[in-house]
């Protein structure tokens, strides 16, 4: 079965940086596109970024400039690389794919910005 699983979450200040990372399973990583969405409390899930197969990327305004997707694909593994990050930045963080009909999700990790 599909598994996503993220980690490297955490509480960083303001203009810190961290990666986090998607290991994945069950599904044809290489060829799949991967997405990295966030929600805050009280807000709607919003896309942060993804990255096809082919390594193209695309990213939300808000991230632009300070985020980087990539992948590695003999580990089947996604990350998202973050720099600058800003107290708005605070969210959890998901990862997820569409494969096989299905649309997948990860249990998440906590990115907290605060001094």
């Amino acid at each position: 079965q599909v598994q996503l699983v993220e980690s490297g979450g955490g509480l960083v200040q303001p203009g810190g940086s961290l990666r986090l990372s998607c290991a994945a399973s069950g599904f044809t990583f290489s060829s799949s596109i991967m997405r990295w969405f966030r929600q805050a409390p009280g807000k709607e899930r919003e896309f942060v970024a993804t990255i096809t197969w082919s390594d193209l990327t695309a990213y939300a305004d808000s991230v632009k400039g300070r985020f980087t997707v990539s992948r590695d694909n003999a580990k089947n593994t996604v990350y998202l690389h973050m720099n600058s990050l800003k107290p708005e930045d605070t969210a959890g963080y998901y990862c997820n794919v569409r494969t096989g009909g299905g649309d997948y999700w990860g249990q998440g990790t906590q990115v907290t910005v605060s001094s």
